[in-house]
């Protein structure tokens, strides 16, 4: 074989530099790259952070005690009857109405809680209950949804239901 054809070979091997190549910038132009060619959906990103947002392992999980479609006597003639749930986690219970506009509810024993709606690509804003544990959400539910709870150190993300 001649030598002179290993010259003009591209992928003939050759003593290669590493201080010639910056894998920092070869990442950041590749990013760039696929942000302009394929960028990633932003309700796919969205559920991403959601997925994320749920990597409390150690959260406890409040168990639905009541659910108005299921437990309690229908009225006759009443129309857009909201929905009572209520969730248990230990000593915490967490009574909720779901209506059209929104929902309301109460953590119990009341407490400084910082509450956040789950439940599709938008992001909810987070509830504070006031000192009697109560709070408001001026958001219409669709869909499934969850409600996790901050009480201090401790976590608490309720049962997944359909509005």
């Amino acid at each position: 074989m001649n030598d002179d054809m290993s010259d003009d070979d591209p992928f003939a091997e050759e003593d290669f530099d590493d201080g010639e190549f910056d894998a920092a910038l070869l990442e950041e132009e590749l990013r760039q790259a696929a942000a302009v060619l394929d960028p990633v959906p932003a309700e796919l990103q969205q559920i991403a952070v959601d997925a994320y947002a749920l990597h409390d392992l150690d959260a406890r999980v409040a168990e639905l005690t009541f659910d108005s479609l299921v437990d309690a006597l229908p009225v006759r003639g009443a129309a857009d009857v909201p929905r009572m749930l209520t969730f248990r986690a230990g000593e915490v219970t967490v009574d909720v109405e779901v209506t059209a506009q929104g929902l309301m509810g109460q953590v119990l024993p009341p407490q400084p809680t910082r509450i956040e709606v789950l439940g599709g690509p938008r992001p909810g804003s987070p509830l504070t209950t006031d000192d009697l544990g109560r709070f408001t959400g001026d958001m219409p539910l669709s869909g499934p949804f969850a409600l996790r709870l901050r009480t201090g150190g401790d976590v608490v993300v309720t049962e997944w239901l359909r509005a």
